[in-house]
């Protein structure tokens, strides 16, 4: 039933002429209102429901740079008002949540969620290399993840607050780590800002007695607007008491279960919306380039070169300066290097 909501008004907003829009993305075009993001849990959404959510397939690795390119071949072309107005549309989303629907497709919980956000490099954090260290991606993931537990304690879980505040603590039940694997992706310069995210892998239902548990995360570059790292965490369930690993407590087990399924939620949401953005540009293509009677709009005569004019200036240009490059391979190689010289014994600026 909202799934027939949502294509109405999506059919709506893409196309008010149109009775419905058939497409092949697993969602109808897209409105284009702000990205919501899946609830604060608290104590209390354990009794959410644990059925399996219905999550899209995820969008290509480099879908925002291919969704910047493929709306500048459709402005190249032409576009009416409208056109433009949605093409704006969604370059602004993808100004203004990119960080969100990166997160959000693969299940990482943004807003409150966060560990690190929009912190800010260092030059001092670079190397000889002229690159982030490798050491400081270790060092982003853990100050994330401190956060990321803490966050229970402050934001969702009140009512056990000091025992979330113990867990970062050798006083009774801890967490520690037991590895730590990255992956890098590109190598990271000053000046930029990172976003570091964490997701729990699986849920702890199902397990009667869960001792450790394994985090992801992923840290986002704000200027290339793509992941940088992705790094691995497994971590036990240490009692500092006895000095041996035991059963993760029962505010935890549930804590972490409502977690996993909001993570699921999330993971739908965001994967919808990317294609619904995807939707919408490929609506805009079939209405301006990727039609039988499109044309390529180089502007006016008044305004800029016609086709053949800037074919005819950029084939001068390319041969003069071709020309150029064989006389001065011609003088250097045959012509004596006296001759090369003007009357006062210096070299020929010519040459």
């Amino acid at each position: 039933m909202a799934s027939s909501h949502l294509r109405m008004r999506l059919t709506r907003a893409t196309n008010p002429s149109a009775s419905s829009i058939t497409t092949s993305c697993p969602v109808s075009t897209p409105r284009l209102r702000r990205f919501v993001h899946c609830r604060q849990i608290s104590s209390s959404t354990t009794t959410l429901s644990s059925a399996t959510v219905s999550i899209p397939p995820p969008p290509p690795s480099r879908w925002i740079a291919d969704l910047r390119a493929r709306i500048g071949n459709c402005i190249t072309f032409g576009c009416s008002s409208q056109q433009i107005s949605r093409a704006a549309a969604v370059l602004r989303v993808l100004a203004t949540e990119w960080r969100e629907l990166v997160a959000g497709s693969e299940g990482f919980l943004s807003g409150g969620r966060r560990g690190l956000d929009s912190h800010k490099i260092a030059w001092g954090e670079m190397d000889s290399f002229q690159h982030v260290n490798n050491v400081n991606y270790y060092r982003y993931a853990e100050s994330a993840r401190v956060n990321w537990i803490t966050n229970f304690s402050v934001h969702v879980d009140p009512k056990h607050r000091e025992q979330w505040a113990d867990l970062m603590t050798p006083k009774a039940i801890g967490l520690i780590m037991k590895s730590l694997k990255a992956d890098f992706k590109f190598p990271m310069v000053y000046p930029d800002k990172i976003s570091v995210y964490h997701k729990l892998r699986t849920s702890p239902e199902g397990n009667p007695a869960p001792s450790a548990f394994v985090l992801d995360c992923i840290i986002l570059s704000h200027q290339h607007r793509r992941i940088a790292a992705r790094l691995e965490e497994d971590i036990v369930v240490y009692d500092y008491r006895a000095a041996s690993k035991t059963s993760m407590p029962s505010f935890m087990v549930d804590l972490f279960a409502a977690t996993y399924r909001m993570q699921q939620e999330e993971t739908a949401k965001a994967r919808t919306r990317i294609w619904e953005l995807m939707e919408i540009v490929k609506t805009l293509e079939k209405e301006t380039w990727d039609r039988e009677d499109a044309v390529e709009d180089f502007g006016t005569a008044k305004t800029v070169y016609t086709t053949r004019k800037l074919a005819y200036h950029l084939f001068e240009t390319v041969f003069a300066a071709f020309e150029r490059i064989l006389l001065l391979v011609f003088c250097h190689q045959i012509v004596a290097p006296h001759k090369l010289k003007t009357p006062s014994g210096e070299m020929d600026p010519h040459f």
